[in-house]
């Protein structure tokens, strides 16, 4: 499958870690992918996901390719495919005690992150921990 996203990653314990970063266009996909890199999050597609049996990686013309808005298309260190963990969907503004759900698209954890918001990376941090089962939460996207 082919998805109009952006894909970021973190290492863990097993390997590459991934979160989907889903909006329209122009929703500030790429700008918040910027920003989880400053978290230890690697590139692994911007723009556009090839994703197959919750692997996801860029189209090879795209690989390592990642576009700043005002200031181009730079190369920048990615990882070649990561394990899918969670959908986050680029809202404004997010639901503050959200349900479980889910993408429809994948199956995968979804929650929604207000992408201008300050804390927006660290909520995809721990929203990522989250679905890894890494931490456990009380009340809200990931509990059952």
């Amino acid at each position: 499958m082919r998805l109009h996203a952006s894909c970021a990653a973190r290492m863990g314990p097993g390997g590459y870690d991934a979160v989907l970063l889903l909006s329209p266009p122009g929703g500030g996909k790429s700008d918040f992918l910027l920003r989880l890199l400053r978290y230890d999050f690697v590139l692994v597609a911007d723009d556009q996901v090839l994703i197959d049996d919750n692997i996801a990686r860029a189209p090879p013309c795209l690989a390592g390719l990642l576009e700043v808005c005002g200031l181009g298309i730079f190369h920048v260190d990615h990882a070649p495919s990561a394990v899918l963990r969670l959908a986050i969907q680029l809202i404004r503004p997010a639901t503050r005690l959200p349900e479980p759900a889910w993408h429809d698209g994948t199956g995968l954890p979804l929650v929604h992150i207000d992408p201008a918001c300050p804390s927006g990376p660290d909520r995809a941090v721990l929203a990522l921990e989250a679905a890894c089962g890494r931490i456990r939460q009380h009340t809200g996207a990931f509990t059952a």
